[in-house]
């Protein structure tokens, strides 16, 4: 009788959970079973004991991709297999999945309840979670095994085993369309660094997954004619702002690099230049595979900024990859915009933008800069007390927004870290994947859960605010 009354227990406490709190313990428990999993002697070896296990289920399920062990060789066949559906998991979107999950477990919940769980959600509208997941989930498959395919018959050629170049094909497609960064191989992709076939499908599948899959959908159902005012505002702008991220990344970087004199490009032909700044700045934003050593020494100051302007902006919304997302900073860029020209109203390509959004893109820029600060503000200051060692500061600011936004770009960082170190940054990706408004509003829910029912319609004056 004990088990029955234990599981009457969780459903009533879990129907008492907003969506963003169902979220985040959903997320937790996910981690928490991830971890029991790589850290079992039958999906890792000695190495991976429960504090790497924990890092590592972290940085898999928030698709981040930094990581404290060689995934290759200290996780077995079956380990690795965990860690792909880890990043599905994550991949498809956490928010999805739990939101689909509660519909199982809060089954007496009222219309209004299911209708504002549909509405925190970006993706989802009234016609309801499970369909649309499924969508996701099919795109997902789709992409994943075409650029599989592709890998297998194209791409990994070097491979002789036919059971290891199967696996490395569909674990790199599963990782680079969940913008994760993982790789079977220590050095990452660097030994297909000239390979146009392994770059190409990458690159696509990356690509593919930061859309989201609302831009995927809008330009499939729109396929037969491509023109502006059959495709969202969204999708538009998603698209342009992402084409625009792309190239002044790749022109930013070569520009960079070829000024200071770096590293970066030593050794390799002007083909591939130009195909590693390409890649390196679509993985910037999220992904995390390298083609090219990255590394403090590698690469200029000024590379180094560039690459965390493009970590920070991330993915598009509903995507598979994090950051503010692009349309974040295209509200931003109009609002700033608007302000120059004295205009009351923020508009975007012919259309009024509510102040609703606005406030909302502020508020998560906002947010995540001061998250980021106060992670390297915790690392600085254990490295200064000699808990950890020594790096420079640029370094430390690298490597926490490389957690916050999800991305897994490593300047040698993260394996040198003390436990406290690696903990600021399972924090700082678990915070990045959900998002920081998502996590606060769970708090403040928390908090405050009297006051949830009750609407406020006290009026304030209002006064000017000299800025």
């Amino acid at each position: 009788m004990a088990l029955p009354q234990a599981v009457h227990r969780t459903q009533v406490w879990y129907r008492r959970l907003t969506v963003p709190q169902f979220t985040v313990v959903t997320g937790i428990l996910v981690i928490f079973i991830g971890t029991l999993l790589l850290a079992a002697p039958i999906c890792s070896n000695g190495k991976v004991g429960l504090w790497e296990a924990l890092f590592t289920a972290t940085s898999a399920v928030t698709v981040t991709g930094l990581s404290v062990i060689d995934v290759g060789n200290d996780l077995t066949l079956l380990g690795q297999f965990a860690l792909a559906l880890m990043l599905l998991v994550g991949g498809l979107g956490l928010m999805a999945i739990t939101t689909f999950l509660q519909g199982f477990v809060v089954r007496g919940t009222e219309l209004r309840c299911r209708l504002d769980r549909g509405k925190t959600l970006d993706e989802f509208g009234v016609g309801g979670v499970g369909r649309t997941f499924r969508g996701i989930a099919l795109t997902a498959t789709a992409f994943i095994l075409i650029g599989a395919l592709i890998l297998y018959n194209f791409g990994f050629n070097d491979i002789t085993n036919q059971g290891e170049r199967i696996w490395a094909s569909l674990f790199h497609s599963i990782s680079a369309y969940n913008n994760a960064g993982f790789s079977l191989w220590s050095d990452s992709l660097q030994k297909y660094a000239s390979n146009k076939v392994v770059n190409s499908v990458i690159i696509m599948l990356i690509i593919l997954g930061g859309l989201g899959w609302r831009v995927t959908s809008d330009l499939w159902i729109n396929r037969n004619n491509l023109s502006r005012r059959n495709l969202s505002l969204h999708t538009r702008l998603v698209l342009r702002t992402s084409f625009v991220l792309i190239v002044v990344g790749s022109i930013g970087l070569l520009i960079t690099e070829f000024v200071s004199n770096g590293n970066y490009f030593s050794g390799i032909t002007w083909p591939e230049k130009f195909m590693s700044v390409f890649f390196q700045s679509i993985s910037a934003r999220t992904a995390g595979f390298t083609m090219i050593p990255l590394s403090i020494h590698s690469i200029s100051d000024s590379g180094l900024l560039l690459l965390m302007t493009l970590m920070f902006i991330g993915a598009s919304p509903g995507g598979t990859g994090g950051g503010i997302k692009t349309t974040t900073l295209a509200a931003l860029m109009a609002a700033t915009r608007s302000t120059l020209r004295g205009q009351d109203d923020v508009v975007i390509r012919n259309r009024q933008i509510s102040d609703k959004v606005v406030l909302k893109a502020v508020g998560i820029t906002v947010g995540s800069l001061l998250f980021v600060l106060i992670m390297a503000l915790l690392l600085s200051m254990t490295t200064s007390l000699g808990g950890e060692e020594p790096f420079s500061f640029l370094e430390m600011l690298f490597t926490c927004i490389s957690a916050f936004a999800t991305v897994g770009f490593d300047l040698g960082v993260t394996h040198k870290l003390g436990h406290f170190g690696q903990l600021v940054l399972i924090v700082g990706m678990f915070v990045g994947r959900l998002g920081i408004l998502l996590l606060l509003s769970a708090i403040w829910e928390l908090l405050n859960r009297d006051q949830l029912h009750h609407q406020n319609r006290i009026g304030y004056p209002r006064e000017d605010l000299y800025v």
